[in-house]
């Protein structure tokens, strides 16, 4: 009889027990995971640490929308208790059935769904939001592609902006809010790369940055009357909720788009304005969990058009302090845990 030693084998992984700061963050020791017939095993190099991961840690949600949260993720606690949404990794194991991967295949994937991505292992469905590695790019940096990238992108296609715009003779003027983190300093370089004009807002220390990632124009929010500064826009995207409503829709046209991708409802006045007016209001949606989107993130990585920006890196052993900082609320970029 063969017996199957790995079987019984174990991993790192990081729970959260409960909700509240970094410290209920805890390095545990849990079964490592065995691929289902279309499942593939992923031997995680590289993940992140998102705002999205930090919310639902300290389970920080806009009051409308705490009862529906609670039944989602959990009333006590994470339903799901390893956190992590984004990774990057090479593929152990493959299920009887997988076509799509093979064992070796460098690979970076998207968690959204189920999580998990703060542990050595994961095992994912091959029909999952999963992807071939840019050739050109590190396991750290592919880690931070598949959560803020997709975002960017899925909300910039809403807008009208995607590679037919590129050929527009009008450019179209956007403006980006907070574009100094993971989902501002890849809309910047998405906008720019469809064609648009783009205004970037951030603090005074990342000008340099984000005006290096292809902004047209930049603007320092922390200056006096930033505010006149500003002009009108086809496109608003809002990455970091910290300018009102209704200053923006005084900057939009009267047939522009405005995106916010930290409000999961519209309020009052975002639907007054819907009715009211050709202006379009999207907030509250998230990318569809497709492949296809990293396909086409992974081929502007490889022509040099897309490049993830990478604030700090913190070993495993290190999750609570990655956690603490991107809390403080000034990650340029993307936060990347390695394994």
């Amino acid at each position: 009889m063969v017996v199957n030693n790995d079987k019984y084998a174990m991993m790192k992984a990081i729970l959260c027990p409960r909700y509240g700061a970094p410290e209920v963050l805890v390095q545990v020791d849990l079964e490592k995971p065995h691929p289902k017939d279309r499942e593939v095993l992923i031997k995680i190099h590289a993940t992140t640490v998102t705002v999205a991961d930090t919310r639902i840690r300290a389970f920080k949600i806009p009051p409308s929308f705490v009862i529906p949260a609670a039944f989602i993720l959990g009333f006590r606690r994470p339903k799901k208790a390893v956190l992590g949404v984004e990774l990057a990794g090479e593929i152990e194991a493959i299920g009887k059935e997988v076509t799509l991967f093979k064992k070796g295949d460098q690979v970076f994937a998207a968690t959204l769904m189920g999580f998990g991505a703060y542990a050595e292992y994961k095992c994912l469905p091959e029909t999952a939001t999963i992807a071939l590695k840019p050739t050109n790019c590190t396991f750290e940096e592919a880690a931070a592609l598949p959560v803020g990238a997709r975002t960017a992108l899925h909300y910039l296609r809403k807008a009208g902006l995607d590679e037919q715009s590129v050929q527009d003779v009008d450019k179209k003027k956007v403006l980006v809010y907070g574009a100094s983190g993971s989902v501002g300093t890849y809309t910047v370089q998405l906008a720019k790369y469809f064609g648009a004009e783009v205004t970037a807002v951030c603090g005074s220390t990342n000008l340099t940055l984000v005006q290096s990632i292809g902004a047209d124009k930049v603007i320092d929010y922390t200056a006096t009357d930033f505010v006149k500064q500003l002009e009108t826009y086809d496109v608003i995207f809002v990455a970091i909720d910290k300018i009102p409503f209704s200053i923006c829709n005084q900057l939009l046209n009267k047939n522009g788009t405005y995106l916010n991708v930290t409000k999961p409802l519209k309020s009052v006045h975002m639907m007054w304005t819907s009715m009211v007016s050709r202006k379009k209001i999207i907030v509250g949606q998230n990318p569809s969990e497709k492949a296809e989107d990293l396909f086409f993130l992974k081929e502007l990585v490889e022509k040099g058009v897309l490049k993830p920006i990478i604030d700090r890196m913190y070993p495993f052993e290190q999750m609570v302090d990655a956690h603490r900082y991107v809390d403080q609320g000034h990650k340029k970029g993307n936060v990347v845990v390695t394994l």
